[in-house]
C-alpha cells in the first residue's frame, strides 16, 4: 500500500469512528435529555402518532387514548377528569402543551424514552404498531375519592402520604377542572377552555397540594417547633413556659394573643405538652424566641422545607426563612410569620414523626408496564432523610394523640381508632379570611396514611371558621377511606 492510500485510509477511519462516536453519544447518552427537550417538535409528533399508554390507579385506566379522527391519530380521553387533574394534568398536541403526569412521564407514555429502545424494535420487526407504555400510579382511588368530595365548595387540598415508603395516596384539589377540555384537538375550543380557566379567580389550573400560592402553615407548624425543642435535649413535654394572656414580641411593639385572648390554662406556667393539646400560640412564641431561628430552621429542613421534590411531579419548596430576628422566629414559633408550606410538605411532617422519625421522599409512580405487559421500570422507596430520634418521634406521637382524643384537633376523631393530629388556623392579616389546617396520621400505632389538609378564604366563613370544624374532617374522611372504615 502506498503511503497516500495509507494515509488516506487512516483518515477515513478516524472520519467513520468520530461519525460512530457521535451518532452512538446522541442515540445513547443524551436519548432521553434530547427526548424531553421541549423544543424537541420530533418528540411531540412521537408522542401523537403513536398510541399512548395509559395512566392507571388500582388497575383502572385514568387516562387512555382512542383513535381520532384528525392528524393527530389518536385523542387523549380522561375518566373522573376533575378528580384527577391534578394527578394527571392534560397532554395536547395541538397546543404543543403538557402539565402533571402527562408530561414528567412523557417519555415511557410516548413509548420513547431510552429504556423503551429495545421494545420499540421488537415491535417494528414484528410489524407491531407502535404504542407507549403505561404507568401505574401509587395512589388510592378511594383516598383520592374522598378528599375530592370533601373539598366540594371549598378552595384547597388534601395530600395524603403512606408514612413508612413515601407512596402517595391521594393528591386533590379544589377547585379542579375538566381535563378533557384542554386535551381537545380543536384548538380554538381549547384556548378558550384554557383563558377561561385562567381567568378563574378561584385558579383551578393550580395544584395546592403540592404548589401555587403558599400559605403560612399556623398552629400545624408547632409540631416542628416542639420537635426542635425535644431534639435539643433541654426541653421534655413536661417542661413549662411563662403563662402570659399577652405576650410582647422582643424589640418590637407588637404583640401575640392565644387564639381566645386568655391564658393557656390556669397557672402562672404550662408545659409545652398543654400548649400543644390548647394549641396555645404564646407558650410556642416563647419557646422559639429560646430555641432560636437557626435550630429551628434545621429541624425544619430535616422534614423537606426549603427542598423541592419530584414524585415525579415538581413541589414548590417550602420556606423556613434564614437569619430572623428575634420577633419574626417567634411568630413561626406558631407558624405565621414568613414560614410558608404546602400540604405536601406538612403530611411530610406528619409522615417522618409516624415513620419513628425518619422521612421518605414522595412518589407517585409505582411501575412502567409495556404493551406486552412487561415490567419495564419499578421504582424504589428512598428516604430524605432522618429527623428525630425513635424515641423523641414516639413522644411526639403520643402528644399528637391527645390533641386528637382530648385537645383541640378532635374533629378527626375516627371511632375505635387511635389518631394523631394538629390543626392549624392561620392568619393573613388583619381583615383577611383564615387560612385552615389539619396534619396527621392513624392508626397511631401502626400508621397506615398520614395527611395534611389546607383550606383557604377560611373556608366560605372568613374569620370564623377553624381548622378543627373543617379541615380535620376531611382529613377524617381520608384516613377512614384508606382504613376502610
Amino acid at each position: 500500500m502506498t503511503k497516500e492510500l495509507r494515509r488516506l485510509s487512516i483518515v477515513m477511519l478516524v472520519m467513520f469512528l468520530a461519525l460512530f462516536g457521535s451518532t452512538s453519544w446522541i442515540q445513547v447518552v443524551q436519548a432521553e435529555t434530547l427526548s424531553e427537550h421541549p423544543r424537541n417538535t420530533r418528540a411531540l409528533y412521537d408522542s401523537y402518532e403513536v398510541q399512548r399508554g395509559s395512566i392507571i390507579v388500582g388497575g383502572v385506566a385514568i387516562a387512555t387514548s382512542v383513535p381520532s379522527q384528525d392528524v393527530y391519530s389518536f385523542q387523549r380521553v380522561y375518566t373522573d377528569a376533575g378528580m384527577w387533574a391534578p394527578v394527571t394534568g392534560y397532554i395536547n398536541p395541538a397546543l404543543g402543551s403538557a402539565t402533571g403526569i402527562e408530561q414528567a412521564m412523557n417519555p415511557e407514555l410516548s413509548g420513547t424514552d431510552g429504556s423503551q429502545f429495545l421494545s420499540r424494535i421488537e415491535r417494528i420487526v414484528s410489524g407491531q404498531p407502535p404504542r407507549g407504555s403505561n404507568v401505574l400510579l401509587t395512589l388510592d382511588a378511594d383516598a383520592q375519592r374522598a378528599a375530592y368530595d370533601a373539598l366540594q365548595g371549598l378552595e384547597g387540598a388534601v395530600l395524603a402520604i403512606e408514612p413508612a415508603t413515601g407512596r402517595i395516596l391521594a393528591m386533590a384539589t379544589s377547585p379542579s377542572y375538566d381535563t378533557n377540555l384542554l386535551a381537545t384537538h380543536n384548538t380554538t375550543d381549547a384556548l378558550a377552555a384554557y383563558d377561561a380557566l385562567d381567568a378563574d379567580p378561584g385558579d383551578p389550573l393550580s395544584n395546592r397540594a403540592i404548589a401555587g400560592n403558599l400559605n403560612p402553615p399556623g398552629s400545624t407548624f408547632k409540631l416542628v417547633t416542639a420537635a426542635t425543642a425535644f431534639a435539643s435535649g433541654e426541653w421534655t413535654p413536661q417542661s413549662t413556659l411563662p403563662n402570659p394572656a399577652i405576650y410582647q414580641l422582643p424589640q418590637s411593639s407588637s404583640t401575640v394573643q392565644n387564639a381566645w385572648g386568655g391564658t393557656c390554662g390556669p397557672g402562672a406556667e404550662v408545659t409545652i405538652a398543654e400548649a400543644l393539646r390548647l394549641s396555645c400560640n404564646i407558650p410556642f412564641a416563647e419557646l422559639a424566641v429560646q430555641l432560636g431561628d437557626r435550630a429551628i430552621l434545621e429541624m425544619a429542613e430535616s422534614f423537606g422545607f426549603n427542598d423541592s421534590f419530584e414524585s415525579p411531579l415538581v413541589s414548590t419548596p417550602s420556606e423556613y426563612p434564614r437569619a430572623l430576628d428575634d420577633a419574626q422566629t417567634a411568630l413561626t414559633g406558631f407558624g405565621q410569620g414568613q414560614v410558608i408550606a404546602t400540604p405536601l410538605q406538612m403530611a411530610m411532617v406528619s409522615a417522618g414523626i409516624a415513620n419513628e422519625g425518619v422521612v421518605m421522599n414522595p412518589r407517585m409512580v409505582d411501575r412502567v408496564i409495556g404493551p406486552d405487559l412487561a415490567v419495564q421500570q419499578t421504582f424504589d422507596d428512598t428516604e430524605f432523610g432522618r429527623a428525630l430520634d425513635a424515641e423523641i418521634a414516639r413522644e411526639m406521637v403520643a402528644l399528637m394523640v391527645r390533641n386528637v382524643s382530648d385537645g383541640a384537633a378532635s374533629g378527626a376523631r375516627i371511632e375505635g381508632v387511635d389518631v394523631a393530629g394538629k390543626t392549624g388556623t392561620a392568619e393573613n392579616g388583619e381583615r383577611e379570611p383564615y387560612t385552615l389546617w389539619f396534619t396527621g396520621f392513624a392508626p397511631a400505632d401502626n400508621p397506615q396514611v398520614a395527611v395534611a389538609v389546607v383550606v383557604e378564604n377560611g373556608g366560605g366563613q372568613g374569620q370564623s371558621g377553624s381548622g378543627d370544624t373543617i379541615a380535620a374532617p376531611i382529613a377524617k374522611k381520608v384516613m377512614e377511606a384508606v382504613l376502610n372504615r
